[in-house]
């Protein structure tokens, strides 16, 4: 080959591998030595490229078109349960020829393949000569989530500035449609009109919505009450005519600028066309510059009523995209969430014990589900309830039934607040969540007893607990009582290991995933959730007291022996897949709104697919141990 073929070739190989990570930001002499080095070879479809049979692992190999697939060998092999396929851009195999072993896996070309490979040797040397590239064979999910979250904030870091700042453009500040009357409406209508909406201005238009004036409420006093007024004339005799305004276009900047320099507090947004589109108020533009983890808390906890805790919900989920941006992880940026959605549920509590006598009464709140184990996302229903103890000399009845009414209470306003009614009713004004400390216990061992298929979901979603407000005590108790209850019954802890392993990661043989017919995958029934599973069963088996999925796993795995790095790569792919979620779910949105944890993902970058891929791999590694755990 001459000098000049032998230059292309080169060339040609590290354009390739510039597409894909971690070689796109590796060492330039690194990448160079590489491209060097690597010979492309042929590997028609069905043929092996690497088996445990072939002793040490001599070749480290780069798939640079077709697809292989990779299947678990030896004692742990069940069937095509541990396999999974890799694509142009992926490599194989870190471990074993980092550790100069044989490999575990057995590679096969599902297509016929092209792989780039390099000597033993040559592997080593360039973990030497590239921290990016060995970085990425000792971390490597925890290094693909890096340079994932680096690409993330990038992309949410302008979207955040537009929403956060002064610079948002009036049109998208408008979130009502405007209440407005004809020239000719008689006053009194108008003001009744404003009451009934419960708003500060009313605006005047023409027949084509064109603003003729507006009347507000600081008007009111001047111009009607003190001189008199007839409410039954016209409104056009008393509103300020040619109002300020202002087009849809300009910016939230543009708009306090006019305000103080006109001392009005109100300013219309037109179209293109001159027709109302909406009102801007004093009160929206501070809004945009007040959002901060403290100012939310201060809002929260100086709140006097429902309203203003319906703004402190609104407030969250901006302060969550503000996270995002600035690169916070999954798992801090839902204890942030659930940190603020736990104060806002104690303010609304708090509201509610003053209109309910429940002085001497020994009770606590309790959440459940996610809100139980501090992983709540922007898109989460109500799943509550009430544990208590029975003062001396009461009736219970009596008692439950002033619990079940404050109950509602604070569950109507928490759905005003955007927490939906549960639709399954597991809230605490339900009579069957709101039970003394005995009643728990005796629910709970029902369940234990007789584990039915009701039984296991029920457990899924009640023994991920945690007392919110109240007496603490009450639910120490009851898991304590929990753990040792359900450690001493080995055939329930394996129902639930049965019952957790019905949902197989969404991994395909041929395709990389396995897709719902709307070409999606719901990222919480068959993502998230077999990593909370598998956590909340070896939780209860080695007696961890923690409702949190990732401290379940830290825990139990320091008491089970796993080796921290094993653990750690599961525990990233649970995080990686809790961000997914967020990242899919809208500001705009409510919370719980239908397709909030769907992901097509045919939309992901090829750093996240395969940044997918490997944490559904870790949810699969999860559930092989469990199976293995239960012999199942």
């Amino acid at each position: 080959m001459t000098a000049a073929a032998q230059e292309l070739l080169v060339g040609a190989s590290s354009d390739f591998l510039r597409r894909f990570s971690p070689f796109n930001r590796m060492e330039p002499e690194a990448l160079a030595f590489l491209a060097q080095h690597a010979v492309l070879a042929f590997h028609p479809r069905g043929s092996e490229i690497l088996t445990p049979e072939m002793g040490q692992a001599r070749q480290f190999f780069i798939i640079q078109r077709g697809k292989v697939q990779a299947r678990q060998a030896g004692a742990a092999t069940v069937t095509e349960y541990a396999s999974m396929t890799l694509g142009p851009g992926e490599c194989f195999p870190i471990g074993a020829i980092s550790a100069q072993r044989p490999s575990t896996n057995a590679y096969v070309a599902v297509e016929d393949s092209f792989c780039f490979q390099i000597d033993a040797d040559q592997f080593l040397q360039l973990m030497q000569m590239s921290p990016v590239f060995h970085l990425f064979c000792t971390q490597y999910i925890a290094s693909l989530l890096n340079q994932s979250r680096q690409q993330l904030q990038t992309t949410f870091a302008q979207r955040a500035a537009e929403q956060q700042t002064m610079t948002t453009p009036l049109g998208q500040l408008i979130k009502k449609t405007p209440i407005c009357v004809g020239p000719d409406a008689a006053t009194r209508s108008a003001l009744e009109a404003m009451a009934e909406h419960d708003i500060g201005c009313i605006v005047v238009v023409d027949d084509k919505q064109r603003p003729l004036g507006i009347l507000t409420q600081s008007d009111l006093l001047p111009r009607v009450v003190l001189v008199g007024f007839d409410l039954a004339r016209p409104i056009n005799e008393v509103m300020t005519a040619n109002p300020h305004q202002l087009p849809a276009t300009a910016s939230a900047y543009d708009a306090a600028l006019e305000m103080a320099t006109h001392g009005v507090r109100h300013l219309l947004v037109i179209d293109s066309e001159g027709k109302l589109k909406g009102v801007v108020s004093e009160r929206d533009l501070f809004s945009l510059q007040r959002i901060s983890l403290r100012q939310i808390r201060a809002g929260i906890e100086s709140a006097n009523d429902v309203e203003s805790l319906q703004r402190a919900s609104r407030d969250i989920r901006h302060l969550a995209l503000n996270l995002i941006a600035q690169g916070i992880g999954a798992e801090q940026l839902t204890q942030f969430i659930s940190a603020l959605n736990d104060a806002l549920t104690r303010r609304i509590i708090d509201l509610a014990l003053d209109h309910h006598d429940l002085y001497g009464i020994d009770f606590a709140w309790m959440a459940f589900g996610s809100e139980g184990r501090h992983e709540q996302t922007l898109s989460t229903d109500q799943d509550n309830g009430i544990i208590w103890q029975c003062p001396e000399l009461q009736d219970a009845e009596a008692v439950r039934a002033r619990l079940i009414r404050f109950g509602r209470e604070v569950n109507e306003s928490l759905a005003a607040c955007g927490f939906p009614l549960c639709k399954g009713n597991i809230m605490a004004s339900n009579p069957e969540l709101c039970l003394t400390l005995d009643e728990w216990q005796s629910r709970f061992g029902d369940w234990i007893r007789e584990p039915d298929p009701q039984a296991l979901l029920n457990a899924s979603i009640f023994f991920d607990f945690r007392v919110l407000y109240g007496n603490e005590r009450l639910g120490d108790q009851l898991r304590l009582w929990l753990n040792r209850s359900a450690r001493m019954n080995s055939a329930f802890l394996r129902m639930m290991a049965s019952n957790a392993l019905q949902v197989a990661p969404p991994l395909g043989r041929i395709r990389d995933f396995v897709v719902e017919d709307d070409n999606s995958i719901d990222l919480k029934k068959s993502g998230a959730r077999l990593f909370v599973d598998a956590a909340r069963i070896v939780a209860l088996r080695t007696g961890v007291e923690s409702s949190s999925t990732v401290q379940r796993l830290r825990q139990s795995a320091t008491r089970m022996g796993v080796p921290v790095d094993e653990v750690s790569a599961i525990i990233d792919g649970f995080h990686f897949i809790q961000l997914l979620r967020l990242r899919s779910q809208h500001l705009e949105t409510e919370h719980d709104s239908p397709g909030d944890n769907k992901l097509n993902p045919d939309t992901l970058n090829e750093l996240d697919r395969r940044i997918l891929k490997e944490a559904f791999r870790q949810a699969r590694k999860l559930q092989l141990r469990l199976k293995l755990d239960y012999q199942l």
